[in-house]
């Protein structure tokens, strides 16, 4: 070794860095290079990945940043590991101080850590405390001359560097693209120093020795550097978060306590089945060191009594017993090795859904009583995805924005650019359209973009605690929001030993928390929520089996609701045991690449003959129909047919689903193989499993997360069927779900409610739910903003109703004219005043707003009113135009009613009927609510999509042929015309579309208007 690279740019500098750790230590290899140093700006955002992909390419990490705060700079590279906890400090202290001086800084942050610089300021200041570690960097393409009279005149030794950003000459470009959008600016407009040097490669050792001829010992320095820099890096040991500074053995002991009074609290005594799966997991979890971490996670579950504990952790028997989770493992056979075994080495992940405006509180929590020196959330590394890409590089090339808009409209906001640009020239979407070269151009440099860092932003929720101090393992900047955040997202947190808790919102949770608490309110019957059993009703029971699940959380898509319709069709209304294990099942397997697998799991729930491919598997198969449904069910078959360990065969699951490379998926054959040999079982049975197990294994959930989410669709569904109004009032003013507020409100009204529109004196901010009647809340008039509305709801509960609209004029003065106009037109005062009056009240208001005398800067002033001229009332066109303007949907009626006559004239079937039409063309009128574009499996694009007329909803499938044809008209709030031939399946009927239209370009007698 006599050149090391020890300053070189990765994606992981943001706006900076072009290519992956990964394809940085191949081309380091590639040259010849033995180590290779990352030294990303500002931060060590890729470190874990860079050391784990430098092991894979046999190449010698070296750790380092390069730390840039105004005019100063300086590459800082790591020796050993307490250079690595000062290096983290450093960077957090650089992230955390306005200004920041970095010469300054490293005076005291210094030890353990080589500083390269040609920052002549910062030299000398450092020189004169201590010349240790201290070098000039000389890079080509940066005054390599100035930099060498530096290290003489400061007789300090030189080192050779070629700051890389570049492996090709493509990458000056995109570097360039990249410092404009970063600087908000166009092309033209960069300035020199805005970028990366033009000799700023990866050069092999030859090139960058034919550039130092004069200057051998400064190549020399790297070698030097580079042996005296800790290259060995173990970020696997798990760093858990400490439980009041307990001692292992009093938290292992305080848990086991606390799980057994859970237990208690559970199932009223303790079976030696009980007894028997609590010590085996207490003894895992003491033998693995995870006391404190169930108990800090206890805490900060015990914040809500309205708690979704998932993900693994709810197959564990200790986090049921200690109300983290609420699924009985034992009663549904959860299984425990999923969550946690003997064999496991990375940290667990216990996940708990809050009620979504409860989330921020429970993280405060955290920070507050474990401190921000301990407490970190974890970051969302944010890059580019298709649209944005596009976007912004159209920007940086001066393109008008609505031709941008044209462009990017029809990309996926998510998904990589490469694979969302490659995707446009074979796409109907994009079909037929010719492109300037300015476009081939912009689009070339958009699919590059596929992974340089951006920017930093905050994880919904993931937490890591640790028991010292948090800027000892990672660089922690501000979020947005003033909270800590590490520089890693949380996969490479995992890598690197942090254990991250997920404290998550979750709007179905304040559903059924608002929901529950208006049927209080209404009716005196409180519900407690942990020991709830919504199944036992069989109005419950049955609205599950009917597919009726719009609302209801995590089942309500058009492709669950089929599902459940389909499992259950012709069959009689299930157990509770019955249905929610076939409702966890149906959480699990529903995934649009498993459609083969639906098929066939409804096939044979309905009795279609069918056996396991082998006696071993009836054990771990039977409950779902012979099929691997869940994910450890991969591990379980290891288990039983290969002799694999429970470590070993979770290992597999992780490398089937693709979240674990480090084995080859060969090499798990083989062995799956070479088990199975030596359990007896057949080659041609087991490459049958495996097959089924491949081709499943990627689209399925665990069991005990699948589970934790049913046991709230359950409840969802209790509301539903029980209390429709508390119930929807409570999904929409929650946000809802996967539907709009219109398709809410259309649910609501075929649940036979009477919607209402908001009433100056009953309407709350949210919406309201009793009885029959669902009333719109004041949150629906957006523009009248939320200052306007909670002055209005804090007078009318110190006042009492308001009399009339002059009464609200002389208790309000003080609200702005456009925002009573806007309540106005929302119908607000139509129950004081009557509809027909609203053009009155505008002219009143008007008329008091513009008498000089009546009004200071916009306030109202109040006069007695003056007689007010006989105005004509709004006609039905103008009062529904009020009411889009105002609320953004129609509230008084379907938005197809205005079409009623159309739909009458030409005998539209309605979509209530289309059982009776299976086989058979039909014509429907549909209002869109919701499509799901997917692929085939040959990369055809096609798409799911929803529509609804007044009587139903209905799907329609647009297979790729149709999809061509009129994927461009899919997607807008307008009513449809719909041809096409109605199909059935196992009971369920659908519309295979032949033909869109538009109703609204049609006159009454079905013609199209010129």
């Amino acid at each position: 070794m006599s050149f090391t690279h020890l300053h070189v740019h990765s994606a992981y500098s943001p706006n900076w860095g072009l290519h992956a750790p990964a394809v940085l230590c191949a081309a380091a290899r590639s040259a010849g290079m033995t180590h290779l140093a990352l030294t990303d700006r500002n931060g060590l955002y890729g470190i874990p990945r860079f050391v784990e992909e430098a092991k894979k390419a046999g190449i010698a990490p070296l750790i380092g940043a390069e730390a840039v705060s105004g005019t100063q700079r300086a590459v800082l590279l790591v020796k050993n590991q307490n250079g690595y906890a000062v290096l983290c400090r450093l960077l957090s202290a650089l992230h955390a101080r306005q200004p920041f001086d970095l010469a300054d800084a490293l005076t005291t942050f210094r030890e353990g850590l080589y500083i390269l610089s040609d920052d002549v300021t910062l030299l000398q200041t450092l020189a004169e405390q201590s010349r240790a570690g201290l070098y000039v960097e000389i890079s080509p393409g940066h005054h390599m001359e100035r930099a060498m009279a530096l290290a003489r005149r400061l007789a300090l030794p030189p080192v050779a560097t070629t700051r890389a950003v570049y492996l090709g000459d493509e990458d000056i470009e995109t570097h360039r693209v990249l410092r404009a959008i970063a600087g908000n600016t166009t092309l033209p407009r960069l300035r020199p120093g805005d970028c990366a040097a033009t000799a700023d490669f990866l050069r092999t050792e030859a090139q960058i020795r034919a550039l130092f001829p004069h200057c051998p010992e400064a190549l020399e320095n790297t070698a030097r550097i580079a042996a005296n820099c800790q290259t060995e890096w173990d970020f696997s040991r798990t760093i858990f978060p400490r439980f009041r500074d307990l001692a292992d053995r009093q938290a292992a002991a305080l848990l086991e306590q606390r799980a057994q009074k859970g237990a208690l609290w559970r199932y009223g005594r303790l079976d030696d089945k009980i007894t028997a799966r609590l010590d085996k997991e207490l003894t895992i979890i003491r033998d693995k060191g995870f006391a404190h971490y169930f108990l800090v996670v206890e805490e900060l579950a015990k914040r809500s009594p309205r708690t979704c504990g998932r993900g693994s952790a709810a197959a564990s028997l200790v986090a049921y017993c200690l109300g983290i989770t609420h699924v009985d493992p034992l009663r549904y056979n959860l299984f425990f090795e999923r969550f946690l075994n003997e064999e496991r080495i990375d940290p667990p992940d216990i996940d708990i859904d809050f009620p979504w405006d409860e989330r921020d509180g429970v993280i405060d929590f955290a920070f507050r009583h474990h401190g921000t020196d301990r407490a970190a959330m974890v970051a969302n590394q944010i890059g580019f995805k298709s649209r944005g890409a596009v976007r912004e590089v159209a920007k940086v090339f001066g393109i008008p924005a609505d031709e941008i808009k044209a462009v990017t409209g029809r990309l996926s906001s998510h998904g990589s650019p490469q694979r969302g640009i490659a995707s446009m020239g074979s796409h109907p979407l994009f079909c037929g359209e010719s492109r300037s070269s300015d476009w081939r151009r912009i689009l070339a440099i958009a699919s590059r973009l596929d992974g340089p860092l951006r920017h930093l932003g905050q994880h919904c929720g993931g937490l890591v605690i640790v028991p010292d101090d948090i800027r000892q393992y990672v660089p922690v900047e501000l979020s947005a929001s003033g909270r800590p955040l590490i520089q890693w997202e949380k996969d490479q947190a995992e890598a690197a030993g942090l254990v991250k808790i997920d404290i998550l919102g979750n709007r179905s949770l304040a559903v059924i928390r608002d929901a529950l608490a208006a049927v209080a309110r209404h009716t005196g019957n409180t519900i407690d929520y942990r020991d709830w059993q919504p199944l036992a009703d069989a109005g419950t029971r049955a609205l599950l089996c009917a597919g009726d699940t719009i609302g209801c959380f995590y089942i309500e898509s058009p492709a669950t609701r089929q599902l459940l319709k389909k499992m259950w069709n012709g069959r009689p209304l299930p157990d509770e045991d019955t249905l929610f294990e076939h409702l966890v099942m149906a959480s699990s397997i529903i995934r649009p690449a498993a459609n083969i697998f639906i098929r066939e799991f409804v096939a044979r729930m309905h009795g279609k003959p069918w056996r396991h491919l082998h006696p071993l598997l009836a054990p771990i198969l039977d409950e779902t129909y012979g099929l691997a449904v869940y994910q450890e069910q991969i591990t379980r078959i290891a288990m039983a047919l290969a002799g694999f360990s429970a470590g070993e065969g979770d290992r597999l699951r992780k490398i089937i689903s693709k979240k674990d490379r480090d084995q080859s998926l060969d090499d798990q054959r083989q062995r799956f193989m070479d088990g199975g040999a030596r359990s007896g079982v057949a080659e041609a049975v087991l490459s049958k499993v495996w097959r089924q197990v491949l081709s499943f294994a990627g689209y399925s959930f665990c069991k005990p997360h699948s589970a934790s989410y049913a046991l709230v669709s359950c409840k969802a569904a209790w509301l539903k069927a029980n209390h429709p109004a508390e119930f929807m009032a409570a999904v929409i003013s929650n946000g809802g779900g996967y539907y709009t507020t219109l398709g809410y409100l259309s649910e609501a009204r075929r649940l036979g409610l009477t919607i209402l529109p908001p009433d100056i004196n009953v309407s709350d901010w949210a919406y309201h739910g009793k009885g029959q009647r669902l009333r719109v809340g004041l949150m629906q008039i957006a523009s009248a903003g939320r200052q306007t509305t909670e002055h209005i709801l804090r007078e009318r509960n110190r006042g009492g109703d308001f009399r009339d609209f002059e009464d609200f004029l002389r208790r309000l003065p003080q609200l702005p004219a456009a925002d009573v106009t806007t309540l106005i037109k929302a119908g607000c005062f139509d129950a004081l005043e009557g509809c027909r009056q609203r053009p009155r009240l505008i002219w009143r208001l008007l008329d008091l707003h513009q008498r000089p005398a009546e009004r200071d800067n916009g306030q109202l002033f109040i006069a007695e009113p003056p007689p007010s001229p006989t105005l004509p009332a709004y006609d039905q066109a103008t009062l529904h135009r009020q009411e889009l303007e105002t609320l953004g949907l129609p509230v008084a009626r379907h938005p197809l009613e205005p079409f009623a006559a159309i739909i009458r004239n030409r005998r539209l079937i309605p979509a209530s009927d289309l059982k009776r039409w299976v086989g058979r063309h039909v014509t429907l009128a549909g209002w869109w609510v919701t499509g799901k574009p997917i692929r085939t499996g040959k990369g055809q694009p096609m798409e799911f999509a929803t529509f609804e007329d007044a009587t139903a909803l209905f799907d329609a499938t647009f297979f790729p042929a149709a999809y061509a044809r009129f994927c461009k008209k899919l997607g807008q709030p307008r009513p449809y015309l719909i041809k096409g031939v109605v199909e059935e399946e196992f009971g369920v009927a659908t519309v295979n579309v032949m033909w869109l239209g538009f109703l609204d370009e049609e006159d009454q007698n079905g013609k199209r208007r010129e």
